[in-house]
């Protein structure tokens, strides 16, 4: 089975640095924000990813970013068959509403669009987006708006009076062909519940690849019991490198580069996550610069400085691609990885490692067999950094 590998948008600014946010850690906490999210350099890193052979790019949600469903749209002419997957929160609009969006999308970009539902795992930012469910009863909701959605998307008119959603006579004058694959995480049973029922792809962090498997393992269970057959994916940040010696070296200049204090007030954001998610990437470093080496060539210094997924794949290309394949034994097919910057960190895990997973049988370039595709692609030089 080939892999599938995912590149990611950073619609709240690039950088040479970690560029923070999310989980209560703000953007201003990052260390180096050069490169802002303009369509001319997200549209760099786009066009990079299709050409390096990436399936999607993912585009994050939240008040500390752009938003996603514009931002994608406007990237849509500048490629030619790359997916955007495009996560958005259910409790901020109605699903009726979401469906037909979704169905426009898939319409106009002829199929390009990728679902990545995000329930919301911080009360204080959903509050202020009026929002003032808790957390479980956020879960609940998803569940019964991708009911909603799913039946709109069968073509159904739909009456539905469920405890957090209610519509009636709602219908589409077209359903999304294709439809778009719904991709969701969560580390809760609550979450890991909604996906056994609700979505295609269920995503995790990076956590090393032994837990990995034993949370796909949960999941694959829970869906089972409900007679659902789900893909699953891993979403890590990655450092790759012609030798190991200069993938760390490069791991070690993102912590230097960190500014004073920025680790504290990160971590002291991130200490109030309700996130289930977020507790268990604390837990891998615990706030400490002494130990992030959590599996070997698995580094968690990222999230010293970020909210969300916070470990990165280090190392040679040889090692990364080793390390992909621990993974993809875990139960994981699908990758949706980063780098900082993202255009540059494209290029060496394109250029690097997605020919030897190719060589390997375990990945084939999207647009057919093209044997040296990735690694033939020209360097297009970075957008001029702008202060921020």
């Amino acid at each position: 089975m080939s892999l599938t590998f995912h590149w990611f948008l950073p619609t709240q600014g690039d950088g040479r640095g970690i560029v923070g946010g999310g989980h209560g850690a703000g953007v201003t906490a990052s260390a180096r924000r050069t490169r802002e999210p303009s369509v001319e350099y997200l549209g760099q890193i786009a066009r990079a990813a299709e050409r390096l052979g990436f399936e999607g790019v993912l585009t994050p949600t939240g008040s500390w970013c752009e938003d996603a469903w514009l931002t994608t749209a406007m990237l849509v002419g500048d490629t030619r068959r790359l997916k955007f997957l495009v996560a958005f929160r259910p409790g901020l609009l109605s699903p009726t509403l979401a469906a037909q969006m979704a169905g426009t999308y898939q319409r106009l970009s002829g199929g390009r669009l990728l679902l990545n539902v995000v329930t919301g795992g911080e009360s204080a930012e959903q509050r202020g987006h009026g929002d003032f469910l808790d957390k479980d009863a956020r879960y609940a909701r998803t569940d019964e708006f991708l009911q909603v959605v799913q039946r709109l998307w069968r073509g159904e008119t739909v009456d539905f009076a469920g405890e957090h959603v209610t519509v009636e006579g709602a219908a589409l004058a077209g359903v999304p062909d294709p439809l778009p694959p719904v991709y969701f995480g969560g580390s809760s049973p609550a979450a890991l519940e909604v996906a056994a029922r609700r979505v295609q792809v269920y995503l995790t962090w990076g956590e090393p690849p032994a837990a990995v498997a034993a949370k796909i393992g949960r999941v694959r269970e829970a869906a089972a019991a409900h007679g659902r057959v789900l893909d699953y994916g891993v979403r890590l940040h990655v450092i790759s490198r012609d030798t190991a010696g200069e993938a760390w070296a490069q791991a070690q200049r993102l912590l230097d580069w960190l500014e004073p204090g920025t680790v504290e007030q990160v971590q002291r954001g991130l200490a109030l996550s309700e996130s289930e998610g977020q507790r268990r990437m604390l837990a891998l470093h615990g706030g400490s610069a002494a130990d992030l080496e959590v599996h070997p060539g698995l580094w968690a210094g990222v999230g010293l400085a970020r909210g969300g997924a916070g470990t990165a794949l280090v190392g040679s290309h040889a090692q990364v691609a080793d390390l992909i394949g621990e993974y993809h034994r875990a139960g994981a097919t699908e990758f949706v990885l980063s780098g900082y910057p993202h255009l540059e960190e494209a290029y060496w895990f394109g250029e690097g490692v997605l020919p030897l997973l190719r060589e390997r049988g375990l990945w084939n370039h999207p647009d057919g067999d093209t044997p040296g595709a990735a690694a033939s692609v020209p360097f297009a030089p970075a957008a001029p950094a702008a202060s921020s």
